[in-house]
């Protein structure tokens, strides 16, 4: 069973302020997210995030079948990280490390995923056919979102 990683970074023309207030609100991971995931925040209230916070979701990455994924909300270093585990859900491992930046023409947006699938030698096979170009995919689709909405 291999451990993965996944290593994007993107810049977005808007301020510290606006680009941490986004992505540190779980309630606008729907609109960064694929329609065809049919990625849905469960939690409600979910108010400012802070370590230890639970988050629920659905979400459909397989032939429309949907699975419950619940993740916490690890560490929290307002303005310059924050850092999401799985604790529920599709992978053996799912650690996601967000890093903010500000830079001379907005802010460097760097994601750092380091997971792992289930069923062992069959997991690193569905890794190479299918899930690597997913989660791909799903980064590539979040950089269009924010370029069209800080253009």
């Amino acid at each position: 069973m291999s451990t993965h990683k996944l290593h994007h970074i993107q810049q977005v023309p808007a301020t510290l302020n606006e680009v941490w207030s986004f992505f540190s609100n779980p309630q606008n991971l729907s609109d960064i997210t694929p329609d065809h995931m049919g990625f849905n925040v469960l939690s409600d209230d979910i108010g400012k995030m802070y370590p230890g916070q639970i988050i629920e979701y659905k979400v459909k990455p397989l032939l429309g079948i949907p699975l419950y994924w619940m993740t916490e909300i690890t560490q929290v270093n307002e303005g310059d990280f924050f850092i999401d585990e799985q604790r529920v859900g599709p992978y053996t491992l799912w650690h996601h490390q967000h890093f903010f930046r500000e830079k001379d023409h907005g802010v460097e947006v760097e994601d750092i995923v380091h997971y792992r699938l289930p069923f062992g030698p069959l997991g690193d096979i569905a890794h190479r056919l299918f899930v690597r170009k997913q989660l791909e995919s799903i980064f590539t689709f979040r950089s269009e979102f924010m370029n069209k909405k800080w253009p």
